[in-house]
């Protein structure tokens, strides 16, 4: 059990404590559950290989298809991680021990917080093995350091985007398979932008919706970054839908959770 201090400024420390305490207890559970951590980077590996050698050849019959292809496999391997944040919260919200933590002298919404650290670290894991896999089959940049810079920082801000989304979802699924199904749905976006192929060859219907949703301005902004052709209304495009959607979900999963759990 945690006791707080008196102080204002020993209080704040044992903020930080217990949410060190949350972050190592999904930092565990992810190691504990190496299945998921696998599947987590090898389905997108799995992926590049198969756009890369089976379809890639009649995309691109130049070869270089994997150039293009690579900046949507990260975000596809960023959002399948995250998925798995909807599950782990619906699993604690379900199994009791939200209410065990109640009894606490904590703030159990630090579970949530927790679980999003976690889910952070172990996708920027992932998204290193993939491009790790994508430099093997031929990937190449000529970016910068600071344009290197520039395709991380709008790397890492998605996945905290929408690990924080997944975590609100996690919040209002009456079950974990209700939390995984729903976050299997939200796997088909990039599907519906440039990640694969460039929008102007989709049908005029589907064309207004790859150009006008989150994932194609962050996919444009990496690979503008990554390939040294960068357009900037990208850049803002990107930046501005993480931020309306982080806030956003920040928000609800904070309101969502007070609401199921108590003030706590």
């Amino acid at each position: 059990m945690i006791n707080f201090p008196a102080t204002a400024e020993t209080r704040e420390a044992s903020l930080g404590e217990t949410s060190a305490v949350f972050i190592g207890r999904s930092l565990r559970h992810s190691l504990r559950n190496m299945e998921a951590l696998i599947m987590a980077i090898a389905l997108p590996i799995m992926l590049m290989l198969l756009f890369t050698y089976v379809f890639g050849g009649a995309i691109d019959p130049g070869g270089d298809y994997v150039t293009y292809v690579v900046p949507g496999i990260i975000l596809l391997c960023a959002g399948f991680g995250s998925s798995s944040t909807a599950v782990d919260v619906a699993e604690d919200m379900t199994n009791g021990i939200i209410e065990r933590f109640r009894t606490m002298p904590i703030k159990s919404i630090h579970v949530i917080t927790g679980h999003v650290v976690a889910s952070l670290a172990r996708n920027i894991l992932a998204t290193g093995v993939v491009f790790g896999v994508a430099l093997l089959l031929g990937f190449r940049s000529n970016a910068s350091f600071l344009e290197w810079l520039g395709a991380i920082g709008i790397i890492v801000l998605f996945i905290l985007t929408f690990t924080w989304l997944y975590a609100a979802i996690g919040l209002v699924a009456s079950s974990p398979a209700a939390a995984s199904s729903y976050g299997f749905a939200l796997l088909f976006i990039p599907y519906l932008s440039s990640a694969f192929v460039p929008t102007e060859t989709m049908p005029k219907w589907i064309q207004g919706v790859a150009e006008n949703q989150p994932i194609t301005p962050v996919i444009e902004s990496i690979r503008g970054f990554l390939n040294g052709n960068l357009d900037t209304s990208y850049v803002w495009w990107a930046l501005g839908w993480c931020l309306v959607i982080l806030i956003g979900s920040y928000v609800w999963c904070t309101w969502t959770f007070h609401r199921k759990a108590g003030n706590r």
